[in-house]
């Protein structure tokens, strides 16, 4: 039934799908078109059944359709669908991230982690008077003009537009630097620091595969923004209260400027949200004049599911302790079976993010990342879906363990890796 779904798919939806990734064509096969999922599995149109480490990408931490924040969509969904106008809900949801969260004063809701990150640098923008930015190859921020792009074939140049449709003059406002150089980084700021508005990162990146930062790294990013009158932007639609109910901020003590939320603040509804210190935030309409308006923002039936998600994260700090053993779990399994079937396996984890490499090398950053083996994931990828565990088809992507993850699940999981190492090593070409 997915084979039949996709194919009518292609004839209304470019590639068949809603979003590029979804379409399997890193991995050379037919997507999966999903029917229902219930905790750690998902259900395809077949009928068959998989262990999920995906969860929507992340914000599924409790796992899918959790009772209690499917009871709380269906209570709000009874008050109405969405009314373009103020509710409680927002303020509520609105009130907990900015205590979970102190580097948030004032904070605007949206619907998207797009179109935060959007909103975010016209912000900064706006705000310094100045026009460029410098974000770092390999961190993805979404799909507005700005931030898509990639860096040129020098170590440090302009951003080069990295799809059609971009202008080159804008994209040129874009500086894009190595993720963990230090000495990079010092470079960057001596030449451009006066003219940069905003600099951008995942504090924890984990869309070139997870790449942990060097603590040094982020601290000194934060003192030359300082110093240079740069705002300083964490991205955290990814790591928001997965690395810790405190983010990756609240996990590193680094206070950025303006944070950027997504996903797992509205439980898997479509959310997103951007927020600083009441100066910077003062600049935003209607109070000021950086303009940014959204009709489905502060959606209740988001807002709903999101309250219930961090009241639920906030009430059981242990649940972060259970991720981390279960991560650790995976980290070592993985390296000792790679060692075991003598394959090139790196991983690189923090809590319940998580992603193993093929590669020969540490990965540090885009660099060492675009040298991994896809080909030997790829491998690796149909094998594991064969045994029914569902993981991002890229090697390029996370895995998400959610605390409905069972012990179980870990060692059906881990028996299977070890059937795939098993097969890869067998038809090894010699």
């Amino acid at each position: 039934k997915s084979g039949d779904l996709y194919e009518k798919s292609k004839q209304i939806m470019p590639g068949g799908v809603n979003s590029p990734v979804r379409a399997f064509r890193s991995v050379g096969l037919t997507p999966l078109f999903i029917k229902k999922a219930q905790e750690a599995r998902i259900i395809d149109m077949d009928g068959k059944e998989y262990i999920d480490y995906v969860g929507s990408w992340g914000p599924l931490i409790l796992g899918h359709a959790h009772q209690q924040i499917v009871a709380e969509i269906k209570r709000a969904a009874k008050d109405g669908i969405s009314f373009g106008a103020p509710t409680e809900r927002e303020y509520l949801l609105g009130k907990m991230l900015i205590e979970a969260l102190p580097s948030m004063e004032v904070i605007r809701l949206v619907n998207s982690g797009t179109e935060a990150v959007m909103s975010a640098l016209r912000l900064a923008r706006g705000y310094t008077g100045r026009d460029k930015i410098l974000k770092f190859a390999g961190c993805y921020h979404g799909h507005s003009d700005g931030v898509l792009v990639r860096a040129g074939s020098g170590a440090l140049t302009l951003g080069h537009p990295d799809s059609a449709g971009i202008p080159k003059d804008y994209a040129q406002n874009t500086l894009v630097a190595a993720y963990n150089d230090g000495e990079q980084l010092e470079r960057i700021f001596r030449k451009y620091g006066n003219e940069l508005a905003a600099v951008i990162i995942e504090p924890v990146a984990a869309n070139m595969g997870v790449v942990l930062p060097k603590v040094e790294f982020l601290r000194r990013l934060r003192e030359l923004a300082s110093l240079f009158g740069v705002l300083l932007i964490f991205d955290e639609v990814i790591t928001g209260f997965r690395i810790s109910y405190g983010g990756a901020q609240g996990y590193y003590g680094i206070r950025p400027d303006i944070t950027v939320l997504g996903k797992i603040i509205g439980g898997g509804m479509p959310v997103g949200a951007y927020g600083g210190s009441r100066e910077i935030m003062k600049m935003v309409s209607p109070e000021g004049a950086v303009y940014q308006a959204g009709t489905l923002s502060g959606n209740p039936i988001a807002m709903a599911a999101g309250i219930k998600t961090l009241e639920i994260l906030k009430a059981t700090p242990e649940l972060y302790e259970q991720l981390e053993l279960m991560g650790n779990e995976l980290e070592t399994s993985f390296h000792n079976l790679g060692q075991k079937y003598q394959l090139p396996v790196k991983v690189n984890r923090l809590g319940s993010l998580l992603s193993l490499f093929f590669s020969d090398h540490q990965v540090v950053d885009y660099k060492t990342a675009m040298q991994a083996d896809s080909s030997l994931f790829t491998r690796y990828f149909r094998y594991m879906l064969q045994a029914g565990i569902y993981l991002a088809p890229s090697q390029f992507e996370a895995m998400f363990i959610s605390g409905a993850h069972t012990q179980q699940d870990l060692i059906e999981t881990l028996a299977s890796v070890e059937q795939s190492f098993q097969k890869i090593t067998a038809n090894a070409p010699h």
